[in-house]
């Protein structure tokens, strides 16, 4: 069976505005978060940052990604010599790391960043540095992010990270920022 070119475009647009299972309220972004990239990936630090027992505002974090976005993280596999990505959606980040974060007193903060930019679409590798406050450790890592401007504001569509380890130190070219 073959379709039009219109049939195939109805059809898609029928995937794209299908409604995710799991609808959650979120307020609206703060303008100041949002209209900029130096907004939006300070606030993505802002808000996962805080004391032992300070809550988060997972609300303002929600506002920052568009509702199907991605978190994802790249690490070693537990007795392997392999690597492993895990894939959360925004609310299951939340669910899962949120309560380490506050219990742990995470604090994530930006070291340098690469952007680039093309239309509406950006990339950013921003280096950071976590301290917890709990057992007073520091870690560093890249963080590389997917934005889209939609005419009106930047969403970020994935975040995917990876930690620095023995084997694999930061090279100095993402110590040095190219805002």
């Amino acid at each position: 069976m073959q379709f039009s070119n219109a049939s195939r475009a109805a059809e898609n647009q029928d995937v794209i505005h299908k409604p995710t299972p799991v609808m959650v309220a979120s307020a609206p972004a703060r303008a100041a978060d949002v209209q900029s990239i130096d907004g939006i990936i300070g606030a993505l630090y802002d808000v996962i940052s805080g004391g032992i027992g300070e809550a988060r505002n997972w609300s303002r974090m929600r506002s920052l990604f568009i509702p199907e976005a991605r978190i994802m993280a790249i690490g070693p596999k537990k007795d392997s010599k392999d690597f492993g990505l895990r894939i959360l959606s925004v609310s299951d980040y939340i669910a899962n790391s949120g309560p380490i974060l506050v219990e742990t007193g995470f604090r994530e903060k930006e070291l340098s960043r690469k952007t680039e930019i093309w239309g509406e679409l950006a990339q950013v590798f921003t280096t950071y540095e976590t301290q917890m406050d709990k057992d007073k450790s520091t870690k560093r890592g890249i963080n590389s992010v997917q934005l889209m401007h939609d005419g009106s504001r930047w969403w970020i569509i994935s975040l995917l990270f990876e930690a620095e380890r023995a084997d694999l130190l930061l090279p100095e070219t993402y110590l040095r920022s190219n805002k």
